[in-house]
């Protein structure tokens, strides 16, 4: 294993001429839905085996899709025409033998449960037993759990071999840009939010661009019609998602000018609107899908280290791509917090050779941007340990990823 440390002659993105951007899909946006309810899934299926069999086996539950059904909203109400289909497709072991004897494992059932449970907590106004089919087509096999364990020296408790030579990448601080893209989000995704503005769904996309010392921010927030009655409504109910966002890129933007737009699509005077039943789109055709939304860091940022890893769905086990994707960023922050003022910015790359343990990358590498007057000594060796310290923290990252305590987009 190399784990390197590299000194960045870069200028901090937040601070870089080079314009500046960076998405947020809100929660209850189609292809975050699909992320959640795929890792909602897994978690599930991980938990029950553990709880059952005592330990945690292979499965990826990732090729998840949202098909969009169709709608007309009206205000004060309208109607579903044709119910949304959630699917979830992939592999999990569905039976185990054990001392000559076949066990079930309700892999399909468990998932429907699991999506059901995920939609009815991310929308306030969907109907989730009318107004989605919810189903699974997971692919799987019997697996023999006494020659399982004969193959792993250790059990569960030792560090799993790569099952993949694949990356993660992650990267530290956010930029104001970023933070104001996902504080918005998550502010108005907020019961307290939704408490005060009814009429704004949870499907919300939020756009941000720096350009110099302006940050100009578009959000596209699909309005609920039963709570809505008429077209100054929906301006009204616009305008308070606007002066909602606005107050949080207040407390954000230190010496940046921040403008906020809000559904810039509409055409209120033609009944062009983003109004709809449920709150999201993909009531009426807005399709969603696993890895097409945001990183494991909640953003989608051009311009900074990225991957195409999906995270969502795939097994906490050994699945590289997932767990270093997330070891990736707890280091780049850990870096940036405890080398107190002496990194100005971290950038991580982890790659995997797959059949080497987890925690034995094939590669480790560090960028950091160091402060003028920082000891390069002393931030090389942050940088190596607490990369180092994360990958040996696998099996609390394992437990972390289960309970849904890490962050998958």
């Amino acid at each position: 294993m190399t784990i390197t440390v590299t000194k960045s002659g870069r200028i901090p993105a937040g601070k870089s001429d080079f314009p500046e951007m960076c998405e947020r899909k809100g929660k209850g946006h189609p292809d975050s839905v699909a992320d959640e309810c795929a890792e909602a899934c897994s978690r599930a299926y991980s938990k029950y085996v553990k709880e059952k069999f005592g330990r945690y086996f292979h499965h990826n539950l990732d090729k998840f899709a949202l098909v969009g059904g169709k709608a007309a909203p009206e205000f004060g109400g309208g109607l579903i025409l044709e119910p949304a289909e959630v699917i979830v497709i992939g592999r999990a072991s569905d039976s185990v033998l054990m001392n000559g004897k076949l066990t079930p494992i309700p892999v399909r059932a468990m998932c429907r449960q699991a999506i059901f449970n995920t939609l009815k907590k991310t929308f306030r106004n969907l109907d989730v037993e009318n107004h989605v089919i919810v189903d699974a087509k997971t692919k799987s096999g019997s697996i023999d759990l006494t020659g399982v364990f004969n193959q792993e020296a250790g059990g569960q408790e030792a560090i799993p071999l790569a099952n993949d030579t694949s990356f993660g990448v992650g990267f530290a601080p956010f930029t104001q840009t970023e933070q104001i893209v996902l504080g918005i989000e998550e502010y108005l995704n907020s019961g307290a939010f939704k408490d005060k503005c009814p009429g704004s769904g949870e499907d919300i996309k939020v756009m941000g661009l720096r350009k110099g010392d302006t940050i100009e921010v578009t959000i596209c927030n699909a309005m609920v019609s039963k709570f809505i009655h008429d077209k100054s409504e929906y301006i009204n109910a616009v305008k308070q998602v606007q002066e909602a966002a606005s107050k949080v890129a207040d407390k954000l933007k230190e010496d940046k000018k921040v403008n906020v737009y809000v559904n810039t699509g509409d055409k209120v005077d033609q009944g062009i609107m983003f109004l709809t039943i449920t709150g999201t789109s993909f009531e009426a055709g807005d399709d969603g899908q696993v890895g097409r939304g945001n990183r494991a860091n909640g953003l989608i940022t051009p311009g900074r280290v990225q991957t195409l890893e999906a995270a969502a769905g795939k097994n906490p086990n050994n699945h590289v791509g997932k767990l270093y994707s997330v070891i990736a960023n707890r280091a780049a922050k850990r870096i940036c917090a405890e080398a107190k003022g002496d990194v100005l910015e971290c950038s991580l790359r982890i790659v995997s050779q797959i059949g080497h343990p987890i925690n034995d990358p094939w590669l480790g590498d560090v960028e950091i941007i160091p402060a003028a007057n920082a000891k390069w000594d002393h931030v090389n060796k942050i940088g190596q340990e607490i990369l180092q310290a994360e990958l040996d923290d696998y099996l609390q990252l394992r437990e972390r990823i289960i309970n849904g305590q890490e962050r998958m987009w």
